[in-house]
Parts: structure tokens; C-alpha cells; sequence
């Protein structure tokens, strides 16, 4: 009997390919890819003396070049303290962007490998919002620390939360679907944990803001230095997995077959980026989008120069892309603003917008960027009707059992006959005020929450990618920038105006995102890169405007951006109203081709599927479902992520099950979140949005563990 070839035969080309790289192309690979690091450190050492010649006080380039050759006249004659603020202020930043950028590159194209997808970044295990969730808490609630441990909140911080993510999703050597699921979830929920102590303790936690932003503003140069031995042989270490990570691009059999331990190779992966990652906050802050967007660009610069495509080269390359981001973006700011003002400005948003544009643009000069990844829905097992007629059923009834709810709870409590008395409008004038108050309210969250759930289901089938949701279509970040832009040029400008012009700036948002997307025909791939770069690049002017608005206008703004019911009419309704019921039957009319589009760019066509036109129809209809829900209940992104993906899990695959399923789902957990949000510190109120966040990631992370197989 003859054994099988295909596998083994697979093996063997691979193996004699890498060979002959070691032979001959290999000696070539090396000395180009030394090239490139070489060009990319000499970019970032002009680039870091520009930055040191910039400051707050008069030591300029001529003052640098004396201290360079040891001639402190020069010095002395630029004051008595130059030596001091050279050594004490600037030298510390500029080592600390570098770090910061280093660590954060190392750890993104880490994350990026291990989990195959784009969109993974050293957020995915949520150690940024550990690291600030913890730091929120120590100050909000006064908690002394010593002077001495107070620079490890922050670390201690992240690295509890990855552990969390890392026991939710089964270890480190878990599924990569299921970790980044999983993290991306629990980050989810503890910015928004974030976001209520920064509600609740205005007062206390002012100067967080500016710091969740990340600031480079270093005291001396300590902690940078301490830094410097943990971010090297971490980085070191992630040098020398570069073979496994090679072979893991192949696929998990390709790469076992090969000789690679799969599980051994991701935990290792992911313990690295931990403590990269977990390091940079601790020095800098959270300074997220460079973990995310400086890989994305050394693959898409691998198209150009080929030798990047291999991890031994693309590890530190990412690296020095990410330290040259975060110092370009820093020199920057100083040269436009003056370098007293750039310290008032949090460094995370300069370095955020910066990273931004050069994504946007590789992308946009691209015809690709990167394997197309299928969402779960191309790969979910088929569940039986009857099932699915049950679930759909009991999830109505959950509905409208939440509904109810949400009219009888919030400062004051109500009984079903005080209900019954308000529809015969037979009821007392103080319970006519309350219900009247709350059931546009009610309606706004179910309607908004029904509206996210769909926009959600029609982008991820459309981008084929499991971490896609409305705001990937700029939609969250261009409501968010409106709205601000709108209070900070118009004092006192009331909610009706705010909500419409979120509208507007939604819409302009996923013009401007299509538009860039389109180059000869819509590339999924394409889409996704630059619609993540918009939505930060978006949300980093709102965090700026922010910063820069009237304290007295940011609590009542911050709400509204982490989506709140507060104050809502029937007339802000309608709007979601009347979209669901064109968008609604359309979503079942094209439950076909969504299934089609979810598989790959090919198979509509071959079916005979105009596959341009219905993707284009598909995501205007989930940009306007999201843009309107913005009128009714502010800014809220967690349904659009978590209802499609709990659909899955509960009907299947199939859009013709998952639609109605997202849509319910979307809607209890609104009604339900608003009505949490105005009971539990009632008289007070916490926005639906946080609520949502709180509530949904764990019940997220219970769906992942019942699909573990």
C-alpha cells in the first residue's frame, strides 16, 4: 500500500525552497534586509536629532552639537541648567517615544502573526485598558500608593488583564479566533469601566483624560532606562521565533507538518507581546494605534520590498516603524504648535492621526493589503430550524419582557397597573410624567439596538472579518467628531442639533472611507486597513477637541459619546424607525448573496451575483442603519460587534437565521442596558453604551466558551 504524497510532498518543496534561501537567496535576503534596517535606523536618527532640538528652553542645534563633541562652552553660554534640561528632559522623551515605539511595533506584528488578521493589535488582550483601568481606579477612589510602586499601576494593571483574557479564551495557546474574540471583548468592558469612573469621579480623574491619550512627558530618564533590558530581550526573543512565525503563515497544518509546536509557538507569541506591550504602557501611557497600524504597514511595505515578508526582518523593521511614527508625530506637533503647547497635548493623539494618514495612504497605493480573512459565518456549523424557531421565538418574548421592564424601572419604581392606567391615560400626573419620560427612551434603545445588530451582521459579512462592526466604516468616529466640533463651536448647543450633526459627520465619514476603498473595483481587505485608520484617526481629533474644549462641556459630551437614552423624544426616533423598515426587507431579500460575499470575492461571481453594486448597497444600508441610530441613542459601538457574533453562536451561519437573531439580540441588550443604566445609582444615570460594554462581555465571552468546539 502507497502512502500519501500531497502532505509530505508539501514539506519537502518547502523545506528545499528554504535551502536554497540558505544557500544562495538567503545570503541576498540578508544583505537587503540589512539594508532596509539600515535605512530605517538612520531615518530614526535624524529624525531623533530633529526632536532633541526641540524644546522650551534656548538650547537649539548648535547647542546640541557642542554637547555632542564635548564643548560646554557652548553649553555654559545657553545657561547654566542646559546640560541638565538636555540630559533630564529631552534626551528622556526621545528615548521614551523610541521605546514606546519599539515595544508597541514588536508586540502588533506579534499579535498580527500569531492571530492571521489585520485588525489584532497589542489592544487585542486588552492590556491598554487593564493598564488604564487600573490607574482610573487608584485615582478615582483616592487609594494611596508609595512613591516607589506607583510607576508599576499601570503594568500590574495590563498584565492582569491579559491574564483574564487569557483564562477566559483557554491559555495562551488557545485558539487565535477565540483569543482575539475574547480580548477584544473584555477591552470592551473595561474602557467602559473606564469610562463610568470618569463619569462619576469628574473631579477626581480631570488629568486621566489627557493621559489615556499617552503623553511622552518624562520627569528624568529612569524609567526609560529601566525599560531598556525588558523591551530588548523580549524583542531579541520575538527575533528568534521568526522561522515559526514564517511557517505559521502557511496555516496551523502546514506549519505542524513542518516541525512547528503550534501551541508552545503562540504562547510564547503572546506572553511576548504582554510584556511589551504592558511595558510601554507603564512609560508612556496608552499609546494603542501604533501596535496596529505600524505592522499593517511593513506588510504592505513588503509588497515593495519583498525581504520584509520575512519575520526575522519585518520583527525589528516594525519596531523602528513604530519608534520613527511615534517621534515623527511628536517633532511634528512640536514644529507646528511650539513645544510649550505640544506638552499640554496628549502624544497618543499626534502619533494616532500620523499613523492614521500613512496607513490610509499605503493602503489606498496598494490593489491589496493582505489575505482576506472569512468570518465566522463562512465557517459556522449548521443548526436545525426548529432550534432556530425556538430561539427567535423565546428571544421576542425576552424582548418584549425587557421592554416592560424598561418602562417600570429607573428613579422610582412602577407596577404593570400603573402601565395599564397610562394606556387608558387614566393614570396619575406624576405617573404620566414618568412614563411619558420613559418610553421614547425605551423605544429609542430598542430601536437603535435592533438597527446595530443588523449594521453589524451586513459589515462583517461584507469585510469578511470577525472583529468588523459599524465604526470600521468611519461611521462611530465621524459621529463622535460632529458632535464635538458642533459643542465646542456652539455653546450650548442642544441635543437635537448634536445628534444631527453626528448624523451628518457619520455619513461624510463612510463617504470618505468608501471613496479612498475604491480603486478600480472594491477590495475587502482594502476597506478594512483604511476604514481602521479613519475611525482612529477620527476618534484622535475628537479625543483632541476634547482636550481643548471648556472642562464645564466635556462630562455632558462624553456621555452623549458613550451613548446614553437621557432626554430623548419620540421625534428621535422616528428616523431608526423609518430606516428598519426599508432596511429590514432588504436584509432578508440579499440573506443569499450575503452568504456568498461572506465566503470570498470569488464564488459571487461565479454565481452570477453583481458582486460590486449589492456590497455597495449593503454597506449603505449599514451605514445609515448606524448613523441613525446615533439620533437616538449617542455613540454606541459594543452591539454592533457582539450581536452578530452571539446570533452565530446561537442559529448558524446562515443570514437568513442570523439577521433577525443580531436584531434581537441587539435590541434586549440596549432596552436592557438603558434600563440598568438608570436604576442602579439612580437619582444618577450611567450611559446605556457603558452599560452595554459591562454587561455584553461577559455574556460574549460565555458564548466563546460554549462553541469551543
Amino acid at each position: 500500500m502507497t502512502a500519501p504524497t500531497t502532505a509530505p510532498t508539501a514539506a519537502e518543496e518547502t523545506m528545499e525552497t528554504a535551502a536554497a534561501d540558505r544557500r544562495g537567496g538567503g545570503i541576498v535576503g540578508a544583505l537587503s534586509g540589512a539594508g532596509v534596517l539600515l535605512a530605517l535606523v538612520v531615518a530614526l536618527a535624524v529624525l531623533s536629532a530633529w526632536h532633541i532640538t526641540q524644546g522650551t528652553s534656548g538650547i537649539g542645534v548648535r547647542d546640541l552639537l557642542a554637547s555632542v563633541v564635548g564643548a560646554d562652552s557652548s553649553l555654559a553660554e545657553a545657561g547654566p541648567g542646559a546640560r541638565d534640561i538636555l540630559l533630564g528632559s529631552r534626551l528622556p522623551r526621545v528615548g521614551a517615544g523610541i521605546l514606546v515605539g519599539v515595544a508597541l511595533g514588536v508586540a502588533g506584528v506579534l499579535f498580527q502573526s500569531l492571530a492571521r488578521n489585520p485588525l489584532a493589535s497589542p489592544d487585542t488582550l486588552a492590556v491598554t485598558g487593564g493598564a488604564y483601568f487600573a490607574v482610573t481606579v487608584v485615582t478615582a477612589f483616592g487609594i494611596g500608593i508609595p512613591m516607589w510602586a506607583s510607576g508599576g499601576v499601570a503594568f500590574v494593571g495590563g498584565l492582569l488583564a491579559a491574564a483574564l483574557v487569557l483564562g477566559l479564551a483557554g491559555g495562551a495557546a488557545a485558539s487565535t479566533t477565540r483569543l482575539v474574540l475574547a480580548g477584544t471583548a473584555t477591552a470592551m468592558a473595561l474602557q467602559a469601566g473606564t469610562s463610568t469612573l470618569l463619569i462619576l469621579f469628574a473631579e477626581e480623574t480631570t488629568s486621566l483624560f489627557s493621559w489615556g491619550s499617552g503623553t511622552l512627558n518624562q520627569l528624568d530618564g529612569t524609567a526609560a532606562i529601566r525599560s531598556v533590558p525588558v523591551i530588548g530581550a523580549v524583542t531579541v526573543g520575538a527575533i528568534l521565533l521568526s522561522r515559526r512565525l514564517d511557517l505559521l503563515g502557511l496555516g496551523d497544518d502546514a506549519a505542524s507538518v513542518l516541525g512547528v509546536p503550534i501551541r508552545s509557538t503562540r504562547a510564547i507569541g503572546v506572553l511576548f507581546a504582554v510584556v511589551l506591550t504592558a511595558t510601554a504602557v507603564t512609560l508612556a501611557g496608552p499609546i494603542g494605534f501604533v501596535g496596529l497600524c505600524a505592522p499593517v504597514i511593513a506588510r504592505l511595505l513588503a509588497r515593495v520590498v519583498p525581504v520584509l515578508g520575512r519575520h526575522a526582518v519585518m520583527i525589528p523593521a516594525t519596531g523602528l516603524i513604530g519608534a520613527i511614527i511615534v517621534i515623527l508625530a511628536d517633532a511634528v506637533l512640536r514644529a507646528i504648535v511650539g513645544a510649550t503647547e505640544a506638552i499640554t497635548l496628549p502624544s497618543g493623539v499626534t502619533t494616532t492621526i500620523l499613523g492614521a494618514i500613512a496607513l490610509v495612504l499605503l493602503a489606498r497605493s496598494m490593489r491589496t493589503a493582505g489575505p482576506a480573512q472569512a468570518t465566522s459565518a463562512a465557517r459556522s456549523t449548521l443548526i436545525g430550524s426548529r432550534r432556530t424557531g425556538m430561539t427567535i421565538g423565546l428571544g421576542l418574548v425576552v424582548l418584549i419582557c425587557v421592554a416592560v421592564l424598561g418602562l417600570l424601572t429607573g428613579e422610582r419604581f412602577y407596577l404593570l397597573g400603573d402601565v395599564l392606567l397610562w394606556f387608558q391615560d387614566r393614570a396619575a400626573p406624576v405617573i404620566d410624567f414618568a412614563f411619558d419620560s420613559r418610553a421614547p427612551r425605551v423605544a429609542a434603545a430598542l430601536a437603535a439596538g435592533a438597527a446595530l445588530g443588523l449594521s453589524g451582521t451586513l459589515v462583517q459579512a461584507s469585510a469578511r472579518n470577525p472583529l468588523a462592526e459599524p465604526g470600521l466604516l468611519g461611521i462611530t468616529g465621524g459621529a463622535g467628531l460632529g458632535a464635538v466640533i458642533v459643542v465646542t463651536l456652539i455653546p450650548g448647543a442642544g441635543i437635537g442639533l448634536v445628534s444631527t450633526v453626528g448624523i451628518l459627520g457619520a455619513l461624510i465619514a463612510f463617504a470618505i472611507v468608501y471613496g479612498l476603498s475604491w480603486r478600480g473595483g472594491m477590495n475587502t481587505d482594502r476597506l478594512v486597513l483604511i476604514g481602521i485608520g479613519l475611525w482612529f484617526g477620527f476618534t484622535s481629533l475628537t479625543t483632541l477637541f476634547l482636550v481643548r474644549a471648556n472642562p464645564w462641556d466635556t462630562p455632558a459630551l462624553f456621555t452623549w459619546l458613550s451613548g446614553s437614552t437621557y432626554g430623548r423624544v419620540w421625534a428621535d426616533v422616528a428616523p431608526v424607525a423609518l430606516v428598519l423598515l426599508v432596511a429590514v426587507p432588504a436584509a432578508f431579500v440579499w440573506t443569499r448573496e450575503l452568504d456568498l460575499l461572506a465566503l470570498d470575492d470569488d464564488t459571487p461571481r461565479l454565481v452570477g451575483i453583481p458582486r460590486e453594486p449589492v456590497r455597495l448597497a449593503v454597506l449603505i444600508i449599514a451605514a445609515v442603519l448606524a448613523a441613525v441610530s446615533v439620533s437616538a441613542v449617542g455613540v454606541v459601538g459594543f452591539i454592533g460587534l457582539v450581536a452578530p457574533h452571539a446570533a452565530r453562536a446561537l442559529v448558524g451561519g446562515r443570514h437568513l437565521r442570523v439577521v433577525p437573531t443580531a436584531m434581537i439580540l441587539g435590541a434586549v441588550g440596549l432596552v436592557a442596558a438603558d434600563a440598568v443604566g438608570r436604576t442602579v445609582i439612580a437619582p444618577a444615570q450611567i450611559p446605556a453604551g457603558l452599560i452595554v460594554a459591562l454587561i455584553g462581555a461577559p455574556y460574549f465571552v460565555y458564548l466563546l466558551a460554549r462553541s469551543r468546539a
